[in-house]
This record gives structure tokens, sequence and C-alpha cells, in this order.
């Protein structure tokens, strides 16, 4: 039987036929072994790098986003401390604003009567000394065209007096127009103070007082000023 050598894989040209299958087959099968060992061994070492890699990619991720969670949750935090702190601070600020409207109006309603009197009720004494005022120098005005009427020594005279009579009547028609417009100022003034009334029910008012009282200063005052005036209303001819 001739020999054969595994190294350079020669087998001599006198071997037993068999022998070479069975050669071939050892060979066949040793190769297969190897080769499957190999690939065992690659693909082990494969996957354990393949897993540490995705492992540290996978930590390195979720540490991230574990960073980013955190801060992300402190600063809504932060943001939801912020907002209450305001909204508390617009509360009592709004609350307290109200509050100083409220004493505002409280104490327009119920000003006292030494400070202040009604501001309809001295519309309504102006509206009484205007008309009062006008009465009177009407009169005075029939009264001086009576008398020019009755007596006419001087011509010119009585003429220049009678124009001025007329402007008189003339211009005692403002007391119808400020009349009215000082009317619809106090029907104005009235709705604003049953507004602020009904904005506050629950304060009382101190008692105002009387009209006639301040009409009758008014009309003093009046009287005073139209006294002084009558002294020259009626030019020298």
């Amino acid at each position: 039987m001739a020999c054969f050598r595994w190294d350079d894989r020669h087998v001599t040209d006198q071997a037993d036929p068999i022998q070479q299958v069975i050669t071939q087959t050892i060979r066949a099968e040793l190769d297969s072994a190897i080769r499957a060992e190999l690939g065992t061994s690659i693909r082990a070492e494969l996957g354990a790098s393949i897993r540490a890699e995705l492992g540290a990619s996978i930590r390195a991720e979720l540490g991230d986003l574990r960073t980013f969670i955190d801060r992300r949750i402190a600063e809504l935090s932060a943001e939801v401390h912020a907002t209450s702190d305001l909204l508390d601070f617009s509360e009592n600020n709004l609350s307290g604003q109200l509050k100083g409207i409220k004493e505002q109006i409280a104490g327009l309603i119920a000003m006292p009567a030494a400070a202040t009197h009604n501001s309809g009720l001295e519309l309504e004494a102006v509206v009484q000394a205007t008309e009062a005022a006008a009465n009177r120098i009407m009169e005075a005005a029939e009264a001086i065209g009576d008398w020019l009427r009755d007596s006419r020594a001087d011509p010119a005279a009585m003429q220049a007096v009678n124009e001025k009579v007329n402007a008189i009547f003339e211009a005692c028609s403002f007391q119808d127009l400020t009349s009215q417009r000082i009317r619809r100022a106090i029907h104005s003034l009235q709705q604003v103070e049953h507004m602020l009334t009904d904005m506050a029910p629950g304060v009382a008012a101190d008692p105002a007082p009387a009209a006639g009282e301040n009409a009758d200063l008014a009309q003093d005052a009046v009287d005073s000023l139209f006294d002084q005036d009558d002294r020259g209303i009626l030019p020298a001819a």
C-alpha cells in the first residue's frame, strides 16, 4: 500500500482507490468541520460586537432622552410656578383695583352734605335764579316802556330808551335756552346718580340740604348783580 501526505494533499498513483475515497471523504469532513467552527466563531464574535455597539448606542440615546425629559420637566415646573404666581398677583391686583373703585363710588354716593351739594339741585337753583332774574328784567323793561309812552318830552331820548328796552326784551330770551340745556344736564346727572346708587346699593348717602336754601343764596347773588347793573343800564341821551 502506497503512503500519502496530508500537507500537500498528494496521493501516490499506486494508492488503493478505496483509500483515495476514504481520504477525500475525511478531508471533506475536516474542511466542513473547520468551516463550521470558523463560521460559528465569526458569527459569535460578530453578534457580540453588534450587541455591544447597539447597547452602547441605545444607552447613549436613552441617556440623552432622559436628560432632555428631566430638563423639560424642570422648565415646565418653573413655567407653571411662574404662571401660578402671576395669576395670584393679577387676581390680588384686580381685587385691589375693584375694591378701590367701589370705595370711590361709595364715597361719591355717600359724600357728606358739608363737603358738596347735589349737582342736580345746584343746577335747578341756577335755573330758578335765571328765571327770576329774567322776570325782574322784563318787569323793569315794561315799566320803562309804560313811562316812555306816558311822557313824550324829548322824542330823541324816548327813541333811544325805547330801543334799549327792546334790546332788554330780546336779551331775556337767554333764559329759555339756558333753562332747557340745564334741565337736560340735570336729567343726565340724575341718570348717573341712579347708576351709581345701583352699583353700591348698601351705601347710604347723607341727607342733602334743602334746595330752597341754595336757591335763596343763588337768588341773592343774582339780585345783587343786577342791582349793580341797573344803575348804569340807561345811557344818557
